[in-house]
């Protein structure tokens, strides 16, 4: 990892990983701007592939560098290196707001067209347009009890247990749905 030196700007040092993390756990505020710089941009853009909404994944992107921070003295190198530690980091506090009552209320209330022209909106820069691929004309396609499931478990992160009290129909059923909608889908997509 290269990273340059504040206080000698024309100078680059190489930092190895346990550098770093000796410094980071030395609690100097510099391995952190260094860190925030070149790890920042990376676990953004995994929290935003989950979330899909910019100033949320801005704000989580916040909170898992303070839990970086907090919880740096219980890095273990020896269970993998620094950026994968940071990666489930980021995605499990992504995953955790998306499955959060208060994200899942929000998204309730807006039926899937809303949600997949919004979400396109927001990351035009990161993601293709729904539209532009006709994802909505797939799922528009199904059944109104696939539709919904598909809804739930692939546009709002609902697992299928969660569906099943949603919809207020057995887990066997979500499952059988599920496979369901996913043929049709390849099938529509006219994929083997």
């Amino acid at each position: 990892m290269t990273v340059k030196n504040p206080h000698i700007l024309s100078e680059t040092h190489t930092y190895s990983e346990p550098e770093l993390i000796l410094l980071l756990k030395r609690g100097e505020e510099t391995a952190y701007g260094y860190l925030y710089d070149q790890y920042g941009p990376a676990l953004y853009g995994v929290i935003l592939h989950v979330v899909r909404q910019q100033e949320m994944a801005e704000d989580i992107l916040q909170e898992v560098f303070l839990k970086i921070y907090r919880n740096i003295d219980h890095y273990e190198t020896s269970k993998g290196r620094l950026y994968t530690w940071m990666l489930h980091i980021a995605r499990n506090s992504a995953i955790d707001t998306v499955r959060s009552t208060k994200f899942r209320d929000l998204k309730k209330i807006q039926p899937l067209e809303n949600t997949v022209n919004t979400t396109a909106d927001n990351n035009a820069s990161s993601i293709p347009a729904i539209d532009h691929i006709g994802l909505d004309k797939i799922i528009s396609a199904l059944g109104e009890d696939h539709r919904k499931i598909i809804e739930l478990a692939y546009f709002q992160g609902y697992t299928q247990e969660e569906v099943s009290r949603e919809l207020d129909i057995p887990l066997g059923t979500v499952k059988t749905r599920v496979r369901s909608a996913l043929i049709q889908i390849r099938k529509l997509l006219n994929i083997s």
